[in-house]
């Protein structure tokens, strides 16, 4: 399960990274706003999954 969420943390950041230079590239704020937003959620999500391996070892 850890290196599933790992993995979705991965995609949903190169997802956002996308979004974001897509957006400032066709001057779309709203896209560029959601590309940042989706990679936070990503960094998130990956800072979840780092702090389960710390208590685990």
């Amino acid at each position: 399960m850890a290196a599933d969420e790992k993995a979705q943390a991965g995609t949903e950041k190169a997802k956002g990274k996308v979004k974001e230079t897509l957006g400032r590239a066709t001057g779309n704020e709203r896209m560029e706003a959601e590309g940042r937003a989706e990679q936070s959620k990503g960094d998130l999500r990956q800072a979840k999954e780092n702090a389960k391996d710390a208590f685990r070892h």
